[in-house]
């Protein structure tokens, strides 16, 4: 299986290593299968009794096709290993009679993003032999707080490859920031910005997109890829943790083979619910696609207008890995909807207006897949402290954005099916508004709200976050966005 451009008129298309390799395709879109794989219903009957390492490796076998079965199985047992996934890489919890939520936050961050990042190093190095390459990796990472850790700790001291993390001084929690700027490893950086996470990915992308930075770092036998979802090789991981759902939600008799599942998920750069998309056209029987948004509800006005529009006030909340107003994988289902030479229309005008809007036609097409919701600050709060006081469930602020989505859906329509609720983060990342919700008072500080929450709950902190405090700092550096291609540049020379 081949991969093709989102923006490509020409029908040029690369192998599946190459396109991990690249990241982002040279005309600035992003990598796309040319076709998608078909899932039936005895091949999720066969999914359903294996563990989640085969279950990965068989989907990912689907995409990757230059990539051997056998390679994919290793890689996956040793990312998706019960050392580094205490308890199950994917273990779902019933909320209630019609909810259960994924918990995908039980690796080495405490952050959905491992379910991509632990694999996702594997399988680059990997295509940096399968396509010959024998210059250095440079991972570059805009961040919102999730994204920066599990790729830090994925590419760790891996061979042949550098990973360089931005992320926005004051747009991460404490927690999130602190397992940054005191991560390990001989081959990794991590640089503050002044600006929002927008900023950061904008930055990012430009630096992709500057032939005279990739020409400077090719003569230093550097080339640069991505571990943000934009790169194929992130995004096709995401896939697997929706079968598996599904079929253990079969298994444990939530649900019958054949049954429509909603899947409610708090969405930022739309990377986690259009792996959701994928796998419902590849034949998953996945009914509503509820995109959750907060305060920054840029989707969720699309999915009701059809109309996408940046100009507005960026706002800093409570569930800061959401904090977004350009969601990038939002091109590929303009792909799958309107094609290349629309595609490519729609982001030429989002580059020039900050907007675009998409035919009648084709807001007909995604509204028959997604419904878009949003809450704010206070209701967010209002869900932690609900669920769990109701249902002794603990969740963190993003997947209580995700669960107030899923709840406005189920009051406009009683009848719908059983929900998927996708939670996407340990609610010890973001201990203090946690505890604020819980109790009505504030904690001690950053730090403190951990033990306070725990012993509120009764929940114990998870082994990645305890004694996070006493770890040595390794970056403190702060730049403006304009000075990110000279950090680049520094970056790769050190390594010469």
């Amino acid at each position: 299986m081949n991969y093709i451009s989102t923006r490509s008129t020409d029908g040029h298309s690369v192998s599946a290593a190459e396109a991990i390799k690249r990241g982002l395709a040279p005309d600035g879109g992003l990598y796309m299968p040319q076709q998608l794989p078909v899932l039936t219903r005895a091949d999720l009957a066969e999914l359903s009794a294996l563990s989640y390492p085969e279950r990965a490796a068989n989907i990912l076998h689907r995409f990757l096709t230059d990539y051997t079965y056998a390679e994919l199985l290793a890689d996956c047992r040793e990312a998706y290993s019960s050392e580094r996934f205490p308890g199950g890489a994917a273990p779902l919890h019933e909320i209630d009679s019609r909810m259960s939520a994924l918990e995908l936050w039980h690796g080495p961050t405490c952050a959905f993003k491992d379910m991509a990042l632990q694999i996702m190093p594997r399988l680059l190095s990997r295509a940096l032999v399968k396509t010959g390459e024998t210059r250095t990796a440079l991972i570059l990472v805009a961040t919102s707080g999730d994204t920066g850790k599990a790729a830090l700790e994925g590419y760790r001291d891996i061979p042949g490859i550098r990973i360089q993390v931005f992320y926005p001084v004051d747009g991460v929690s404490r927690v999130q920031k602190l397992q940054m700027i005191t991560q390990t490893g001989s081959n990794v950086d991590v640089t503050a910005i002044r600006g929002n996470f927008d900023d950061a990915q904008t930055g990012v992308k430009q630096i992709f997109s500057d032939p005279e930075i990739r020409e400077q770092l090719n003569t230093a036998g550097t080339f640069l890829s991505s571990a943000n979802s934009i790169n194929w090789g992130r995004l096709a991981p995401q896939i697997v943790y929706y079968v598996s759902a599904y079929c253990d939600l079969c298994t444990k008799g939530m649900i019958r083979m054949g049954d429509t599942l909603d899947v409610a998920v708090p969405t930022g750069n739309f990377g986690n619910i259009f792996a959701a998309c994928i796998a419902k056209r590849m034949g998953l029987p996945l009914g509503r696609l509820i995109c959750a948004s907060n305060r920054n509800n840029i989707l969720t006005d699309f999915l009701r207008t059809g109309t996408y529009d940046r100009n507005r006030p960026f706002y800093t909340t409570i569930s800061p890995s959401m904090d977004i107003l350009i969601s990038s994988n939002l091109e590929r289902l303009l792909y799958l909807i309107a094609g290349p030479v629309r595609t490519a229309a729609y982001m030429e005008q989002l580059a020039r207006d900050g907007k675009y809007t998409v035919s009648p036609e084709e807001f007909r097409a995604i509204r028959e897949d997604f419904t878009g919701y949003f809450c704010d600050e206070e209701e967010t709060g209002a869900v932690i402290h609900d669920v769990f006081r109701k249902n002794g469930y603990l969740m963190d602020t993003h997947t209580a954005v995700g669960c107030s989505a899923a709840m406005q859906y189920r009051a406009e329509h009683p009848d719908a099916p059983h929900v998927l609720l996708v939670s996407t983060a340990s609610p010890f990342k973001f201990a203090v508004d946690v505890y604020r919700a819980l109790t009505g008072t504030p904690a001690e500080d950053e730090l403190s709200a951990l033990n306070q929450l725990s012993a509120e709950s009764r929940v114990p902190i998870p082994a990645p976050l305890d004694g996070i405090g006493n770890r040595a700092v390794r970056f403190t550096q702060v730049i403006r966005r304009e000075d990110m291609p000279a950090a680049v540049l520094a970056f790769a020379k050190a390594a010469d």
